[in-house]
């Protein structure tokens, strides 16, 4: 397929970014950058913004998640705040219904059936009321049994609209302090990258070059990459679909909590693709993990989505041939990598 080739060339082209990368002296114990913190070489600086970016990620999973359940609060306090309403009008009818019979109650005067029917110049005539008595008491049990239930109904909605208040709050504060946590994780990332020279940080995207492709190498000569890609696994219709709008994609900037169109962040690239594909999955890397049907890594397919580290903190489509697209991290943008480039913790298998 078109998308195989491209990833053929990614790795070709990764391949020679490493052997320029060695000739350059970048592969071996690199010289203490200068500038940078104490006398850390620039692959301990490499390590150390590698970790900054991953906790930002995390983190940007954490945000997206606490929003998502933001606006499934919001929404439920909206249905709830209907019901209450539909609700209270119903009491407000049996009240006034409630109080209709009661006030005929006391026109009544409170006179025993039997007393009224010794009383009566015309038997039949109170038996005839009598049976419309009894009818009109039966409607009163049923409209006083009704504005109970509904009074507990309402009660009950009232209680659930303050949990989910509280809920939204909890959430909200989350989200916030998720946010909190990204930008202090990418502004201690910048400020350790200022301390760079433009060389040296050119540098340093070589080096991280060479770790994906050294990782990429490894992870093809394993058993499971190499049945994976001698089996020539074909997408689905639907994983076709989500694979086109996701390599349509490459170039968009990553941008945490993102979902396009202009620009992605990791989970907001793979459930937007399978969006466009007319299937629905969950906002966030972790959800993707915990509730999508998982496949094994050397039986995935074009489509498949490969959920990366201990912590599902991070998620590509594979797109055949050893190859997946993702948004890697922020300063990035979409694009084509190896799907071992980074530690697999699973896969799954949307639609």
């Amino acid at each position: 397929m078109r998308v195989a080739g491209k990833a053929a060339r990614v790795r070709r082209v990764t391949a020679c970014v490493c052997v320029t990368a060695l000739c350059t002296g970048v592969g071996m114990a690199a010289p203490a950058a200068a500038g940078a913190a104490g006398t850390e070489t620039l692959a301990q600086v490499q390590a150390r913004v590698g970790a900054l970016y991953r906790e930002a990620e995390g983190a940007t999973e954490a945000y997206d998640a606490a929003n998502e359940r933001v606006g499934e609060q919001q929404r439920a306090l909206v249905s709830l705040a209907i019901t209450i309403d539909r609700t209270q009008t119903r009491l407000r009818g049996l009240t006034d219904e409630a109080g209709a019979l009661a006030r005929a109650q006391y026109r009544d005067g409170g006179v025993s059936d039997t007393l009224r029917l010794a009383l009566s110049a015309d038997p039949d005539t109170f038996l005839a009321d009598a049976t419309l008595a009894a009818r009109g008491e039966r409607a009163a049990n049923s409209t006083i049994a009704a504005l109970t239930a509904t009074r507990t109904a309402l009660q009950g909605y009232a209680h659930a609209a303050t949990e989910r208040w509280r809920q939204l709050v909890d959430d909200q504060a989350a989200a916030a302090s998720a946010r909190s946590r990204i930008q202090a994780r990418l502004a201690s990332a910048n400020a350790l990258l200022a301390t760079l020279k433009a060389r040296e940080r050119a540098r340093l995207a070589r080096l991280e070059d060479e770790a994906a492709y050294r990782a990429q190498s490894n992870w093809l000569t394993t058993k499971q990459a190499k049945s994976l890609v001698s089996g020539a696994t074909t997408a689905s219709p639907a994983g076709r679909r989500a694979i086109a709008f996701a390599t349509r994609q490459i170039g968009r900037p990553y941008v945490w909590g993102a979902t396009g169109p202009a620009a992605y962040d990791c989970s907001g690239l793979t459930s937007q693709a399978w969006a466009a594909a007319g299937v629905t999955i969950p906002r966030t890397s972790q959800e993707q993990w915990a509730r999508l049907p998982h496949v094994p890594v050397d039986r995935m397919r074009p489509g498949d989505l490969v959920i990366y580290f201990s912590d599902a903190s991070h998620v590509a489509m594979y797109v055949g041939d050893g190859a997946i697209v993702h948004a890697p991290r922020p300063g990035r943008t979409v694009t084509l990598a190896g799907a071992g480039s980074m530690p697999i913790l699973g896969v799954v298998r949307p639609g």
